[in-house]
Parts: C-alpha cells; sequence; structure tokens
C-alpha cells in the first residue's frame, strides 16, 4: 500500500510534467504549455500510477471530434476495481476515447519512453520520497 494520498501524488505529478517528459510525437503534434500539462504524459503517468498502485494498465484509441484517428490513451484500472485517469483533462478539443482494452505492462521498462519515464520518475521521487521498483506493487 502507498504511503501517499491519491492527491499527494496528482500534485507531484502536475509538478514533474514539462516539455522534457512529453511524448515526443505529442510535442511534435501541438507542443506542450503549463496551460495543458496532462499533455502527452498518460503512457508514462499510468506507468507510474501502476508503479505505485499496481493492478491493470488500460489502452484505449483516441479520435477527433471529426472521428479521425490521434493515437492512444493510457489509464489505470487499480486491484479494487476502480478506474484513474490523471491525464484525462489533456483532451478539450472534443476527442473520444474508443476501444478500451488491457494490456501487459512493458517489461523491465517502457522501451519507447524509458527516458521520459525516469525523468518523471526522479522529479516525483524528488517531491514524494523513494517510490517502490517499477512494476513491484
Amino acid at each position: 500500500m502507498t504511503p501517499w494520498t491519491l492527491q499527494e501524488i496528482d500534485q507531484a505529478l502536475r509538478e514533474a510534467w514539462a516539455a522534457d517528459t512529453c511524448s515526443p510525437d505529442d510535442l511534435e503534434r501541438s507542443g506542450w504549455s503549463p496551460e495543458n500539462p496532462a499533455w502527452g504524459h498518460c503512457d508514462i503517468t499510468a506507468l507510474l500510477v501502476n508503479d505505485l498502485f499496481g493492478g491493470d494498465l488500460v489502452v484505449g484509441e483516441v479520435h477527433s471530434a471529426a472521428g479521425e484517428p490521434q493515437g492512444h490513451h493510457w489509464w489505470n484500472l487499480l486491484p479494487g476495481g476502480a478506474e484513474i485517469d490523471l491525464t484525462r483533462e489533456q483532451f478539450r478539443d472534443g476527442q473520444k476515447i474508443t476501444g478500451r482494452r488491457i494490456v501487459e505492462r512493458p517489461r523491465p521498462q517502457p522501451l519507447r519512453r524509458s527516458r521520459e519515464y525516469e525523468l518523471l520518475r526522479r522529479r516525483v521521487a524528488a517531491r514524494l520520497g523513494p517510490l517502490p521498483a517499477p512494476g513491484s506493487a
């Protein structure tokens, strides 16, 4: 069990998100700004929440308001069955998330975004204290 409240974790993540932890694909698409700090952080945020609480990783397809594919969105299904999505607010233009599916956690770490994931972990740990090993919850 994590020693932090969800509110403390959420605040630490919000303080840690930045352009250098944003998905390169999302940076290219529309940049990053403090006005929408969750933009481009769903995958590594979901992995970090999984580090803290365990449970399952959920992925869905993102479509624009006009129905055009825009990538994927990640969030968490906690062991007790509650879904938590700390980056849902990034979608401000009528995007829809479809095709919800449970996916296996990348092992030993997220390969495509390892640098950003490790940077986010370090920043969150600087605010909260030592975090459990990746994937150990």
